[in-house]
C-alpha cells in the first residue's frame, strides 16, 4: 500500500484512513471516553463478517460493545427509537455507526436522541429546530462507513423515513458531525458489484449536485469537482474488481468529499429521490443514478457553463454539456445501472403527488433553477419511461 492512499486527516473531522484501520476502533472510543459502546448498523450487516471483525476488535482490547442491527435499508423513526430503547437499557456510553447510509445516518440520529425529551420529528431541518437540541445529552460517535456512498461519516444530518405520513426527513444538529471517522477501503471490498456502483454513483450525484447549486462556495466546488474526477477513474474499476484496494480507497475519499461538497447544496435529483425512496421504499443510490440525466437535461441552460468546466476535469473528448450527459448515460451503462425508475419495479400511480412532495423536499432550494410541482412530476414521469426529452429515449 503506498502512503498516497494513507493517512489522518482532520477536515471536516478527524479521519483515520486506509487498510487496516478498523483496529484502531478501540482507540477511537477511548480517545472519546467510551467504556461501553453500542454499534449500530443495518439489518444486513449483524452477521457480516466486517462487523465481527470490529467487535472482535474491540473485545481484543478488552471493550465491552453492544451490538443493534435493527436498522431498515431506509431508516425510520421507529428504527430509531428502537435503538434508544437499547442504548438506554445498556447502559451505555457512546455509538459506533457501523454500515452504509442507513446504518450511519440511524447511528447518529439514535446519538442525537438518547439525551432528549422531545420526539424525532422536533428536531427536522427547518427554521431554528435544531437549537430545541440538549447537546449535553447527546451520545459521542465513532463512524466506520463500509459503502463508498453517502458519505454520512463526515455530515451533520441524517435522513429518516417518517412511516405515518411517507416523507424522508432531515434531521440536523451540528454536533451531529462524528467526532472521529474510521475509512478502512478493507472493509468495502466484500460490497456486491451491483452494491457498488449504485453507491457510487450517489457519491459522484453528490459532487455533481453541490458544484451546479447556485451560490458561491468555491471550497465545496474545487471538492466536488475532484471527488467527480475520482468517481470517475475508479468506480469502475471498484466495480469490475472488488478486491482492488486502491480503487476502494480512493472512492472512500470521493464518497466523504460528496457530503463535505453538498453543504453547498443538493438539487433536485435529491428532490425526487427522498420522496421515491420514502413512498417506493428504493434503494436512494441508485434512485439517484437513474435520476441523474433527466434532471441533468431539465436543468441544462442554467448548468452550461459548469459542464464546460467538468468536462475538462473529466478529459473528455469534447466541451460542454451535451460531452458530459453522453458520458454520463454511458457511465451508468458501464456499471448496469437501470435506465428508468419502472425498471425498479417504480409504478406510475402516484406522479402528481410525487412532484409536490420533490417540491417540499428540502433539495429542491438548491437546483439550479426553480422546478415547480408539475415539472418535478414531468421528470418523474420522463424517468418511468426513458424519455431524456419528448424525442429521445435514454439507450
Amino acid at each position: 500500500m503506498t502512503k498516497t492512499i494513507t493517512g489522518k486527516w482532520n477536515y471536516p473531522t478527524t479521519v483515520f484512513f486506509g487498510p487496516g484501520t478498523i483496529q484502531k476502533l478501540p482507540e477511537a472510543c477511548r480517545k472519546l471516553g467510551m467504556k461501553n459502546p453500542l454499534l449500530i448498523t443495518d439489518e444486513g450487516l449483524r452477521e457480516n463478517a466486517i462487523t465481527k471483525t470490529a467487535l472482535a476488535a474491540n473485545d481484543k482490547a478488552g471493550l465491552k460493545t453492544g451490538l443493534f442491527s435493527g436498522v431498515k435499508g431506509n431508516p425510520t423513526g421507529k428504527n430509531i427509537d428502537d435503538g434508544v430503547r437499547v442504548y438506554r437499557a445498556g447502559k451505555h456510553d457512546g455509538i459506533i455507526a457501523f454500515g452504509g447510509g442507513s446504518g450511519v445516518d440511524a447511528a447518529k440520529a439514535i446519538a442525537l436522541m438518547v439525551g432528549q425529551d422531545r420526539p424525532l420529528w422536533d428536531f427536522v431541518d427547518e427554521g431554528d429546530n435544531f437549537l430545541r437540541v440538549k447537546e449535553s445529552g447527546m451520545a459521542p460517535v465513532v463512524a466506520v462507513p463500509t459503502t463508498a456512498g453517502t458519505g454520512s461519516e463526515v455530515g451533520r444530518a441524517s435522513v429518516i423515513t417518517n412511516e405515518a405520513t411517507h416523507e424522508k426527513k432531515i434531521i440536523f444538529h451540528p454536533k451531529m458531525l462524528p467526532a472521529i471517522v474510521i475509512s478502512d477501503p478493507e472493509l468495502t471490498t466484500g460490497l456486491p458489484a451491483h452494491i457498488t456502483a449504485a453507491t457510487g454513483v450517489d457519491a459522484f450525484v453528490h459532487c455533481f449536485e453541490a458544484f451546479c447549486a447556485p451560490g458561491y462556495h468555491p471550497m465545496a466546488e474545487g471538492i466536488a469537482l475532484e471527488g467527480m474526477r475520482l468517481v470517475a477513474e475508479y468506480l469502475p474499476r471498484a466495480y469490475k474488481n472488488g478486491q482492488d484496494i486502491k480503487a476502494r480507497a480512493h472512492m472512500l475519499a470521493a464518497a466523504s468529499m460528496g457530503a463535505a461538497a453538498f453543504q453547498k447544496g443538493l438539487g433536485g435529483v435529491h428532490a425526487l429521490a427522498h420522496p421515491l425512496g420514502a413512498v417506493y421504499d428504493k434503494h436512494h443510490g441508485l434512485l439517484n443514478a437513474i435520476l441523474l440525466p433527466y434532471v441533468m437535461v431539465r436543468n441544462r441552460d442554467a448548468i452550461a457553463e459548469k459542464m464546460d468546466i467538468l468536462s475538462r476535469v473529466l478529459n473528455l473528448p469534447g466541451r460542454g454539456f451535451d460531452p458530459v450527459l453522453a458520458w454520463t448515460l454511458d457511465f451508468r451503462k458501464q456499471l448496469g445501472i437501470q435506465n428508468t425508475l419502472a425498471d425498479i419495479g417504480v409504478p406510475a400511480d402516484r406522479i402528481n403527488d410525487i412532484g409536490g412532495m420533490a417540491l417540499a423536499d428540502p433539495s429542491a432550494g438548491g437546483n439550479p433553477i426553480a422546478l415547480t410541482s408539475v415539472e418535478y412530476a414531468e421528470i418523474f414521469r420522463q424517468a418511468l419511461k426513458g424519455e431524456l426529452d419528448i424525442r429521445k429515449k435514454v439507450t
